[in-house]
């Protein structure tokens, strides 16, 4: 019975720890543009990007982060090559293109700057009328996106 409940509560201890980003979808967004505009923050991984998941980790245990991003920004998180619907994204429709046993979502490809082959993660951020201010490829560790964050809002 220890055991048990010491499985439990390790498997809980994360829970706890980290805070979580609240994501919406890109069908939420054009909604809640038009109730409450905000600054978008896109967020453009891969289920075997290693980066991306030392990041998503990093990112979500910094909780003053979180709850700038929380409050502040509409956050989406887009997986580029699990995501099969269609998706209708600045009065445009994307869809998935298969390839093989894989393939890449049509919007992670119009989104990034590398047309063949995106680099991940990628991180975009609109103001509330949709226009892009950052481009980000790679790690964005906690301390830059604050500092990035703030610089935003302060406009």
């Amino acid at each position: 019975m220890k055991r048990l409940t010491l499985f439990l509560f390790l498997m809980m201890v994360p829970c706890f720890c980290l805070s979580q980003m609240k994501t919406g979808t890109f069908a939420d967004l054009e909604v809640q543009q038009k109730e409450n505009p905000k600054p978008v923050i896109i967020h453009i991984y891969t289920s075997w990007c290693p980066i991306c998941k030392i990041e998503s980790f990093e990112l979500n245990k910094d909780k003053d982060l979180v709850k700038l991003i929380n409050e502040n920004f509409y956050f989406i998180n887009f997986e580029a090559e699990k995501m099969k619907e269609t998706i209708r994204f600045q009065a445009k429709e994307f869809k998935y293109l298969p390839n093989g046993n894989s393939g890449i979502h049509e919007l992670a490809l119009a989104l990034s700057k590398n047309k063949s082959q995106p680099v991940y993660p990628l991180w975009l951020i609109a103001d509330k009328n949709g226009n892009l201010i950052e481009y980000h490829e790679g790690l964005f560790t906690a301390e830059k996106m604050k500092k990035r964050l703030g610089e935003i809002l302060d406009f």
